[in-house]
C-alpha cells in the first residue's frame, strides 16, 4: 500500500517524544528512541490528499470522530508536534488549504454566536462561578481557577490605575465579571459590548439582579457600531482581537483610540505569536471561525500608528496553558453532562481543541500579552513604576 510509507516518514518528522502506532492492518511500529510516551491508534486510512491538504484539519477530525485514539497525554504528544520542526504544524506542504474568513459586520456576529451561543448552561458546566472564558492569573500555585480568575480581573483594573467615577468600556465583555467588578468595587461607570445574544442577556440579568442599573449598561452591538462621540477614561478589551480578522486589526485599535479620552488608559488582553500571525484549519473549522493570532509586533505596530503608546506589556503564556489544563480537568468531570447536550464527537473536539491549545501556549507557539496603552505621555497618566499595579 502507498500509504504506509508515506506515514512512516509523516510520522517520523511529526513528533520529538516517542511513541507507538498501530496501523489499521494491526501492525505496530515505535517511532523515537526510548519507552514510548504515548500509543496512537489509527483505525482507518486517512486519505493522503486530505493530510496534504491540511494535516492540522485531517487528523483534528479524525481525532474526532475516533478514526484516531490516542492512550497517554495528549497536551504532551501535541507539545512535541509544534517542538518537531519539520511536523505538520511548521511544513508548508501541510498548510496548503485554510478555511475561508470574512470579517463583515454580519459574519463577526454569526462567528461570535456560533461558539458563545451554544448556551450558558454548557459554559457553566466547567467554568468558574466567575464564568470567565479567558486567561487566569495564578499569583501562587494554590490558587484556585475561581481565585488566578478573580486575580486576572483586579490585575487588569489595577492596570489602569482606576479613579472613582471615572468611565470605562469594556470591548467584547463576555458574562461580564471584568465590568461588574469594576462597577462595584471601583465605583466606575462601566459599558459592555458583546455580540453574543447568551453574554448579552446574562450581563443584563446580573446588572439588575446586583442593583448596577446606575454604573453599569451592556450593549448587543458590534465594536464598530460605538457612537463615535462617546469617550471613555479607560478601555478594556479581553481576548476580543484574536476574532477582528488581521484585515481589520487596525481599525480594531483605532476603535480603541478613537474611544479612549485624551489622558485615558487601556488594557489590551489577548493571544498573539512572538514568531509573528497565524491561523490554524482545524481551530477556524471547528472552534473559532474567522479567528487569527496577530503577531507582537503587529499589534506594536498598529497602536503606534493609530496615535497611542505602550506603557507596558506583560506575557501570561504559561498562565494560559494551566487555565487551559484546569478548564480541560472540570471538563473531563462532566463529560456525560456534555455528551447528553451534544454527541461524542463534539466532547472529543471540545477535549482536543482545550489541550491542544494548552499544548500551543507550553511549546511556546503563541503566547498572550497585556498590552497596557495611553492615549497621550504615558508619564502624565501613571505612576512611574509598577508597585501601584500590586497594592492590595
Amino acid at each position: 500500500m502507498l500509504e504506509k510509507p508515506f506515514y512512516n516518514e509523516f510520522l517520523k518528522r511529526s513528533f520529538n517524544m516517542p511513541m507507538e502506532v498501530t496501523f489499521w492492518d494491526g501492525k505496530t511500529k515505535k517511532y523515537g528512541k526510548g519507552t514510548p510516551k504515548a500509543h496512537i491508534t489509527i483505525h482507518k486510512v486517512i486519505p493522503i490528499r486530505e493530510i496534504k491538504r491540511n494535516a492540522s484539519i485531517a487528523l483534528g477530525e479524525a481525532y474526532m470522530n475516533g478514526t484516531i485514539e490516542v492512550d497517554g497525554n495528549l497536551e504532551d504528544l501535541i507539545t512535541s508536534a509544534y517542538e518537531a520542526a519539520d511536523s505538520f504544524f511548521r511544513n508548508q506542504k501541510f498548510i496548503k488549504f485554510l478555511p475561508k474568513a470574512s470579517h463583515s459586520e454580519k459574519e463577526s456576529k454569526k462567528d461570535v454566536q456560533d461558539h458563545y451561543d451554544i448556551g450558558n448552561q454548557f459554559y457553566k458546566l466547567w467554568l468558574d462561578e466567575t464564568m470567565t472564558y479567558s486567561c487566569a492569573y495564578f499569583e501562587k500555585p494554590t490558587d484556585t481557577l475561581y481565585q488566578a480568575q478573580e486575580n486576572k480581573i483586579h490585575h487588569i483594573i489595577k492596570k489602569l490605575n482606576p479613579q472613582p467615577d471615572r468611565t470605562l468600556l469594556d470591548i467584547g465583555c463576555g458574562w461580564g465579571t471584568l465590568m461588574l467588578t469594576a462597577a462595584k468595587e471601583y465605583n466606575i461607570r462601566v459599558t459592555g459590548v458583546t455580540l453574543s445574544q447568551e453574554q448579552y442577556d446574562y450581563v443584563n440579568n446580573k446588572i439588575k439582579e446586583e442593583g448596577l442599573e446606575n454604573l453599569a449598561t451592556v450593549k448587543l452591538q458590534d465594536y464598530r457600531e460605538i457612537p463615535k462621540d462617546e469617550k471613555f477614561d479607560y478601555i478594556t478589551s479581553v481576548g476580543m482581537f484574536e476574532h477582528v480578522g488581521k484585515e481589520n486589526l487596525d481599525e480594531y485599535f483605532k476603535v480603541v483610540s478613537d474611544h479612549l479620552a485624551d489622558g485615558g488608559t487601556a488594557l489590551i488582553h489577548g493571544i498573539t505569536r512572538q514568531q509573528g500571525g497565524a491561523v490554524n484549519g482545524w481551530i477556524n473549522k471547528w472552534i473559532f471561525p474567522g479567528g487569527y493570532i496577530p503577531g507582537l509586533t503587529e499589534n506594536i505596530q498598529h497602536i503606534i500608528d493609530n496615535g497611542m503608546q505602550i506603557s507596558d506589556l506583560e506575557s501570561l503564556r504559561r498562565h494560559y496553558q494551566r487555565t487551559l489544563e484546569e478548564w480541560d480537568k472540570n471538563f473531563r468531570k462532566v463529560i456525560p453532562e456534555v455528551t447528553e447536550m451534544f454527541d461524542e464527537d463534539f466532547v472529543r473536539m471540545w477535549d482536543l481543541y482545550l489541550q491542544a491549545c494548552a499544548a500551543s501556549f507550553k511549546a511556546g507557539n503563541i503566547d498572550v500579552m497585556q498590552y497596557l496603552i495611553s492615549k497621550g505621555p504615558s508619564g502624565e497618566i501613571l505612576p512611574m513604576t509598577r508597585d501601584y499595579m500590586y497594592k492590595k
